[in-house]
């Protein structure tokens, strides 16, 4: 069975939406092709069902050539299934042409199957577009699988050392925790355990990339949504800085801080929910 995923959106928005298109190829013994902007191919090629990527800005002034060239990927393959997350008129005029028999969407005229409303947090709230077809989610157990050799990359980065390894990556936007306190927090920390190592996450990497670093840090201490995701798919302890509740599963590991005022936020409340206080 194929399964096709029309995926326009924000990096955040992708990442929401992995723990559901796991759980249907899983659940069907699916083969996953994702229609997604170029700047997230690497993110998605993170799991192991998907089989291509179509690369579309669903963001950009696409001309009737530009969605019928899309028509003419998606009816080459015999898709079964398609989750649906555009709207508009061109992608529903271009998936009435198309053969699949089940296309769940929220709205649209294209749309077999609408998905329906679910509670929870933002990714476990992506179940709604699994129910029309008889599946469930527990988005909150979904982990990313990481090739070995991104890993050993990851690695040969790190600080050298064998002390906890700390990964810091603020928001840098207004309104972020001060600049100054995200500078001073790992000396703090650094003198009352020598050992710390400290990695301040850019944004020059790819998805993936980024990912792996994360994944080989001991704890994460950020105010990026996207990074908080990877973190929370990686199983790694993390501190949120400025996320409502709701934007993460609930979890031992997981804390939540300043969701109203960041800049309010002192260094020592910080320390606490890092485990330091």
């Amino acid at each position: 069975m194929r399964v096709l995923v029309l995926s326009p959106g924000t990096a955040q928005q992708q990442l929401e939406r992995m723990p559901a298109i796991a759980a249907c190829a899983n659940a069907l013994g699916a083969s996953i092709q994702v229609a997604c902007s170029p700047a997230y191919r690497a993110l998605w090629t993170l799991l192991p069902s998907v089989e291509k990527i179509i690369p579309f800005d669903f963001s950009a002034a696409q001309t009737m050539a530009d969605w019928a060239n899309l028509l003419g990927s998606v009816r080459e393959p015999d898709f079964q299934v398609c989750l649906n997350f555009a709207d508009g008129r061109q992608v529903n005029l271009m998936l009435s042409m198309s053969h699949i028999p089940t296309r769940v969407a929220e709205a649209g005229f294209a749309s077999t199957a609408t998905a329906s409303q679910a509670e929870g947090w933002s990714a476990q709230r992506l179940s709604g577009f699994l129910a029309p077809l008889g599946l469930s989610l527990d988005a909150a157990a979904f982990r990313i699988s990481l090739p070995a050799a991104l890993m050993s990359q990851a690695r040969e980065r790190q600080p050298q050392g064998d002390g906890p390894l700390l990964m810091l990556q603020p928001t840098a936007m207004a309104g972020d925790w001060p600049s100054e306190r995200w500078k001073q927090l790992p000396l703090t920390i650094k003198a009352k355990l020598p050992g710390l190592r400290t990695i301040h996450l850019g944004d020059e990497s790819s998805l993936s990339e980024r990912a792996a670093q994360i994944a080989c840090a001991d704890v994460v201490l950020t105010s990026c949504p996207v990074t908080s995701l990877l973190a929370t798919f990686c199983g790694v302890p993390l501190v949120a800085l400025g996320l409502a509740d709701d934007q993460l599963p609930e979890r031992d590991v997981i804390r939540h801080l300043g969701n109203d005022d960041l800049r309010s936020l002192s260094e020592a409340d910080v320390l606490e929910a890092m485990g330091f206080g």
